[in-house]
């Protein structure tokens, strides 16, 4: 659903989110996709999709459910969470002078580890200041040759080695007003972060509108994966975000968990062949799928 979602030209979305989780939509995109002969279907969500994907297998939206995987979001770590959520939003930048710029901060701050990763996926979070169009419908655009969108200067590996510059932006984001500019030194470039210009891209969604439905969307959730009655899977950074109704429910062995190590929030993109390969193994162990000859199987390790 994401890929569906992030071509879209933004204005007002944080104004328009419901104050509860929009998991009716879930319904609605399959019977689009497939009308009523809906093939047998696995709901993967990360974080608030994770919560998505809870409600809307709770709810019976899809009748050829036939399992739930849940990325690293947990109920009692999520709204723990939420009480620093204001003060991490102030903390990044409002805008990137171009998407490089925007991929560079994401790898450097550690909210994705992964630079392959980022280049694929912060492009759907961001938009032009002055056209609305979306991070992804740019890169679209020089893909294709287009004259009219700047080409962004090329991406190296070398931007996660910078450590002197990587210090810089992280004590710059810790401030309590958010970061204003941040200098780069090399090759005498310098990158403002402060108002944003008709040619600068900023965050698609002001999360900082929807505040007031963050506990909405997280609260119940536990008990909600629990009671789900299709197999479920957990996927986690780390075993200390278990809540209690979750650690109690992982005891009793009412679903499977798998921790990956040295990993951040973003899971998948972080380690994305590791978590496809406990998805192939989840989907064998139930006989979703028949195995190649060759398929090796990863075991449930906390």
């Amino acid at each position: 659903m994401s890929a569906l979602h992030r071509k879209v030209v933004t204005s007002d979305l944080a104004k328009k989110l419901p104050p509860v989780i929009p998991a009716g939509d879930v319904g609605k995109v399959a019977r689009a996709l497939f009308g009523e002969a809906s093939p047998p279907i696995i709901l993967i969500g990360h974080s608030m999709g994770g919560a998505i994907a809870v409600h809307a297998a709770s709810k019976n939206l899809l009748p050829s459910l036939v399992g739930v995987i849940v990325i690293d979001v947990v109920e009692g770590t999520a709204m723990e969470a939420l009480r620093g959520m204001q003060s991490y939003l102030r903390g990044r930048p409002s805008s990137f002078k171009d998407l490089k710029t925007a991929i560079e901060w994401c790898v450097r701050s550690g909210v994705i580890r992964n630079l392959e990763s980022a280049k694929v996926s912060v492009a759907g979070q961001i938009k032009r200041f002055s056209t609305n169009e979306t991070g992804s419908t740019i890169v679209e655009y020089i893909e294709h040759g287009k004259d009219s969108v700047p080409m962004p200067v090329p991406i190296t590996n070398a931007l996660i080695e910078e450590d002197e510059e990587a210090d810089r932006l992280t004590e710059t984001a810790g401030s309590e007003n958010g970061p204003s500019v941040i200098d780069s030194e090399k090759n005498g470039s310098q990158n403002s972060f402060t108002h944003p210009a008709s040619d600068r891209y900023v965050w698609r969604i002001n999360l900082t509108e929807t505040e007031k439905y963050w506990t909405g969307w997280f609260e119940g959730l536990s008990a909600m994966f629990l009671s789900c009655s299709v197999p479920k899977m957990l996927v986690l950074a780390g075993v200390d975000r278990l809540d209690k109704d979750l650690t109690v429910g992982q005891m009793q062995g009412k679903f499977q968990m798998q921790v990956l190590p040295q990993v951040g929030h973003a899971v998948h993109e972080d380690s994305p062949d590791k978590v496809a390969d406990i998805l192939a193994t989840f989907m064998v162990r139930h006989q979703f799928v028949e195995p190649t000859n060759n398929f090796t199987r990863t075991y449930p390790a906390c």
